[in-house]
Formats: structure tokens, sequence, C-alpha cells
């Protein structure tokens, strides 16, 4: 379940929009520990009023067990605020229920690539305006790469030498995967909506990819983003 809100701004054509809604509305409809998690990112925000903000519930299970946790991104001025939380049975007593919070607040300038991933039904017959099937969108910031290994081979099944290994290396620090058939259409849609403010805001920030040059960006005031003009109070991973 995603669910995000953010200051109206002029309808594009061909855009998607979501309508406002406040976080806390928004951490009310997933029923995961509300209030808890409400009190978790107003703490982190550390009173600073957020642009727009996206809420990510997943669901695994784990044996016989059902996990939940949830994943809260608030986007402010000058920071990427977010917080993740688990819920894991107490050690001690299995009956019993524990809340595992994580919170961490990223400079916008510090943020390095902001990717989103699409995939679409039937590309074949693609027609402007097609709905998205999901999107995956990943943020980095520290440096931090995955690396996927697996078995390299030559293609013949009767090979059995060793051809080492291949893998994949991506930079991310947090990836949330939108499903339209698991979340809804309009979870995909307001994930992406969520990409293009904080690419905005990553690109408007003075030490930014648009930052400027020579440094002069460091010197000059902060520019307004478009369609930031009112803030809506609100609060704000992995898969």
């Amino acid at each position: 379940m995603v669910r995000m809100s953010h200051t109206p701004s002029p309808r594009v054509p061909g855009q998607e929009t979501a309508a406002p809604r406040t976080l806390s509305a928004d951490l009310e409809r997933t029923g995961f520990y509300p209030r808890l998690v409400a009190d978790v990112v107003d703490d982190a925000l550390d009173g600073a009023p957020t642009l727009a903000h996206l809420v990510h519930l997943e669901t695994h299970f784990e044996r016989a067990e059902v996990r939940r946790h949830v994943t809260v991104l608030a986007l402010t001025d000058e920071l990427l605020v977010i917080t993740h939380v688990d819920e894991a049975p107490l050690e001690a007593d299995p009956q019993s229920t524990t809340a595992q919070v994580s919170t961490e607040s990223v400079p916008l300038a510090q943020i390095a690539t902001v990717v989103l991933s699409y995939v679409f039904s039937e590309p074949a017959a693609y027609q402007p305006g097609d709905p998205v099937r999901e999107v995956t969108l990943a943020i980095a910031w520290s440096g931090g790469q995955r690396v996927d290994m697996l078995p390299a081979s030559c293609g013949d099944p009767n090979c059995d030498a060793d051809h080492g290994y291949t893998g994949t290396i991506a930079q991310e620090d947090i990836v949330l995967r939108i499903s339209a058939e698991a979340d809804g259409p309009e979870a995909v849609s307001t994930a992406k909506h969520f990409a293009r403010l904080l690419r905005a805001a990553n690109a408007a920030s003075p030490s930014g990819p648009a930052g400027g040059a020579a440094g002069a960006a460091a010197d000059s005031p902060r520019p307004r983003l478009a369609g930031f003009g009112g803030r809506v109070r609100g609060h704000g991973g992995r898969q």
C-alpha cells in the first residue's frame, strides 16, 4: 500500500495527479501502528514542514507468520527524511510483538540518483496513456552498492567447466517496489509523482546536480520549486 500527499500544483496534461492527503490520514489507512509511526516521523522531522510524503506498507510471510513493515519518505526544503518500522515477535515471549524503528535524514544535495524503473504489460500493443504495471523507486546517496552474483555459464547444458561468476552492480540505498496489482493503480501514479518532486527538489538544492557551476550555487539563495507555494504539514526501507 502506498499513500502520498503533496501541495497541489497546476495540472499538466498527461501527468498523473494525486489528491492532497495528510500523512496522518495515510498512516491511519495502513492500520500499521499509525500513532507510533506518526510520532517517530514527527520526531525525525524536528519541526520541519513537509512538501510531500510517500507511505509504503509491505506484508510478507515468514514460515507460518505474517510480517509487516512500513517505509515513510518525507520531503522537506532541505532533507529527505526516511523512516522504517518493522514488527517482530519478542524473543523472550513470541506471543508479544516489538516494533523496530530506524530513521535517517538525507540532505537533498547529497542524493546522487533517483531511479524509477517501469514495467509495462503487452508492450507491442502499447498506446499513449496505457497504465504502468509496476514501478521500482531506487534512491542512492551514500555511495553504497548492491552486487548480485550468479554462476556464469556458456549456454551448453552439457558443459561442466567453471566459467566463474557474472552479476550486476546497482547503486542504491533504498528501494521501493510498487505494483498496480498489489497496491492499486493510484499507488503507482503517486509513487511516480513523488519521484518527480524529489528529482526537482534535488536539482534545485544548492549543491545538487543542477546547483550551478564553480560552487556559485552554494552562495546563491535557495531556488523555489514550482508547485511548492503552499506547504502541507505531515509526517513521512526496504523490501
